[in-house]
C-alpha cells in the first residue's frame, strides 16, 4: 500500500522557554535572506489586513475569551448550567457563577516546524503558506491589542514564546516560523499539544497549523479543546491527493528518512494512492468534528487571506444565530 510522504523533525533537549530581554536579543544574527522574506510577507499582509479583516477577526472570536466576574442569586430565566452547586449546597439557595467577555484575546499559534511543511510540488512550500498564515491572522490580532503566542515544534517541542502584544513581537514569531529546520526527522504534535494544556491555563485561541502527516492529535486534543477554543489548520498541496503520470518517480519518506521508486505510469497505483490519500484525509475531519473543533485548510494553490476571512465571517455568522 502506497501512501503519501510523511515527515520528521527534531530540536534536542527541552523546550527553550524566553521572556523579557531574552527574547528581543533571540537570534539577533539573523540570516538576511530571513529577515527579507519576513518583510517581504509582512509588506504583503499589510495590504490585506484592513479594517474590514480585522473586525471580522474580533467578531470572529467573540466569547472565546471570558473570565469570572461575580457569584450571585439565581434569578428566574437565567441558564441552569450556570448555577455554582458548591455555593447553592452550602447557603441552602440556588446560586450562579456570572462571566463576563474579556477585552483582550489570546491568540496561540502550535505551528509544525518538521521537514514535511518544507513540502510544495511547486511554488510557496506548506510553511510559507503557514507562516503567512500567522502574519494575517498576528496582524489583525495586534490592531485589536490582543497578544500573540508562538509554539514550534519538530520531533520535539522546540520553542515556546508567551503571548505578548505589538508588532514587534508578530514580527518576531514571523522570524521563528521561517527559521532552518534544525533536524531532519520528527513530529512531536501529540506532545507538543500535551505541554500547551500544562502551560497556558488562561483561555486562548489556538490555532494548530500542521500537514497532519504522523503524530495522532486528537487524544490530547480532547482535553486542550475544553478549556481553549481550538482550530485546526491543515496545510496542504494537491500532490498530498493526485500523483502525475511522470514516469518512474523516486519518492522521499519525509518522515522516517526513506525512499522508494513509484510507477507512476501505471493507473492502479494512482488510483490508489489517491484513495488511501482521500480516506485518511476524511478521516481527519470525522475526527476534528466529533470534537466540535473548527477547521481551516489551506491550500497552496490559494490565497491565504481568501480562506482567512470566508473563516472569520462564517464564524460571525455563527455567533448571529
Amino acid at each position: 500500500m502506497f501512501r503519501f510522504p510523511r515527515a520528521l523533525h527534531f530540536e534536542g533537549g527541552r523546550p527553550v522557554l524566553e521572556t523579557g530581554e531574552q527574547a528581543q536579543e533571540h537570534r539577533s544574527g539573523v540570516d538576511p535572506e530571513l529577515l527579507k522574506e519576513v518583510r517581504l510577507i509582512q509588506l504583503r499582509t499589510d495590504r490585506l489586513v484592513t479594517d474590514v479583516m480585522a473586525g471580522s477577526y474580533r467578531s470572529a472570536f467573540r466569547g472565546s475569551g471570558i473570565e469570572f466576574d461575580e457569584v450571585r442569586e439565581w434569578a428566574e430565566g437565567d441558564d441552569i448550567r450556570s448555577v455554582d452547586w458548591n455555593v447553592t449546597a452550602r447557603v441552602g439557595r440556588p446560586y450562579i457563577k456570572k462571566y463576563v467577555e474579556e477585552r483582550e484575546l489570546t491568540i496561540l499559534f502550535v505551528l509544525d516546524h518538521s521537514r514535511s511543511m518544507d513540502f510544495a510540488s511547486e511554488g510557496r512550500t506548506l510553511r510559507r503558506m503557514a507562516v503567512e498564515f500567522c502574519a494575517t491572522v498576528g496582524l489583525s490580532a495586534q490592531r485589536t491589542n490582543d497578544k500573540v503566542g508562538l509554539l514550534t515544534f519538530g520531533k520535539e517541542l522546540e520553542l515556546f514564546v508567551p503571548p505578548r502584544k505589538g508588532r514587534s513581537h508578530v514580527l518576531r514569531i514571523l522570524r521563528e516560523g521561517l527559521a532552518p529546520v534544525s533536524d531532519p526527522y520528527g513530529t512531536a504534535l501529540a506532545e507538543t499539544l500535551r505541554y500547551l494544556g500544562r502551560v497556558q491555563r488562561k483561555r486562548s485561541v489556538v490555532f494548530v497549523l500542521s500537514d497532519f502527516v504522523g503524530d495522532d492529535p486528537f487524544p490530547p486534543l480532547r482535553s486542550l479543546s475544553r478549556r481553549h477554543d481550538v482550530v485546526l489548520v491543515p496545510c496542504l498541496d494537491r500532490r498530498r491527493f493526485e500523483l502525475p503520470d511522470a514516469g518512474l518517480l523516486r519518492v522521499f519518506d519525509l518522515e522516517a528518512g526513506g525512499e522508494c521508486l513509484v510507477d507512476t505510469r501505471s493507473a492502479r497505483v494512482r488510483e490508489r494512492y489517491a484513495a488511501n490519500a482521500r480516506s485518511d484525509y476524511e478521516a481527519f475531519e470525522k475526527n476534528a468534528g466529533r470534537l466540535g473543533v473548527d477547521l481551516l485548510p489551506l491550500w497552496t494553490d490559494k490565497k491565504v487571506s481568501t480562506a482567512v476571512l470566508q473563516f472569520f465571517r462564517r464564524r460571525e455568522a455563527r455567533f448571529k444565530r
